[in-house]
């Protein structure tokens, strides 16, 4: 069946289903998060089952209504502010940190083959040994304080981004850069005027992946190190055997992950939507 469209001088014919594209493509933004909120609902009603039934003992794993419940509490009480405040300025200090290091840095590696080739295989070392294995001596030459957690987070969120940051300057088009020789510019307005919006998709992807990266650092250091924190929080209650707050805060680390992830995921298809294909 078709539809009828008159138009000045002649009579078109469209397809009925011509607004089905549309609805298709509203139906699969939707789609997703409905599956994710499902498939969250499911694990979380079969580990209150699990906790009800006695299968698990709710005293040693919690359960979704015990840790929502201290969750309440914890907001009620304002105990949660502080260390979801002191985790956060944790994070943001050493994305800062980071992102202002990174990002010139590997645009001058990227574009440099001298500068690449020195600096390939020590950032390849630093990116794939586990930091963990360095807590020892960070807790010597730094101690336990802030400026110690702060070290490990740009430790986590440095070497992702620098390496996206790296491989998008080591990718820029030949087109780009013969304009850039046709007006005679100079490698450090190459760099700030053709090189830097290029390698943007590259950018945004590695803080993406570097933000994730800088809350798993702060949370290693804040439960190995740390006096404040969330990852403190999760560390003292379950020492002290108080499964429901732990899993409270940890319920909040989940939902700052989440928070952080889509954040960074959403500027990414703001700022760089010219360099999709689709």
């Amino acid at each position: 069946m078709t539809a009828t469209q008159l138009s000045p001088g002649r009579v078109r014919k469209t397809p009925a289903g011509a607004a089905a594209p549309g609805r298709r493509r509203a139906f699969d933004r939707y789609l997703n998060p409905v599956l994710g909120a499902v498939g969250v609902a499911v694990v979380l009603a079969s580990w209150q089952i699990c906790a009800s039934t006695g299968v698990v003992d709710p005293k040693f794993s919690s359960s979704p209504s015990g840790a929502f419940g201290a969750l309440v509490d914890s907001f009620k009480s304002g105990d949660v502010w502080s260390p979801l405040g002191s985790t956060l300025s944790i994070v943001a200090w050493g994305m800062v940190i980071s992102i202002v290091a990174a990002i010139p840095l590997g645009l001058l590696i990227g574009r440099n083959r001298v500068l690449y080739a020195l600096t390939d295989p020590l950032i390849s070392i630093m990116y794939s040994v586990p930091y963990v294995v360095f807590l020892p001596m960070l807790i010597f030459w730094f101690g336990i304080g802030a400026d110690a957690r702060v070290v490990i987070v740009v430790w986590s969120a440095l070497f992702p981004l620098l390496i996206n940051v790296i491989a998008g300057a080591r990718n820029l088009e030949q087109s780009h850069l013969q304009v850039s020789r046709v007006f005679c510019a100079s490698r450090l307005m190459t760099l700030r005027s053709v090189a830097f919006p290029a390698t943007l998709p590259y950018i945004l992807a590695g803080v993406r992946q570097a933000v994730g990266r800088a809350l798993i650092g702060a949370i290693v250091a804040e439960l190995f190190m740390g006096s404040a924190g969330l990852g403190y929080v999760v560390q003292l209650k379950t020492s002290n055997f108080q499964t429901d707050d732990a899993m409270a805060a940890i319920a909040v680390i989940a939902v700052i992950a989440v928070l952080l992830n889509h954040g960074v995921a959403y500027l990414e298809q703001r700022l760089t939507f010219w360099s999709r294909t689709d």
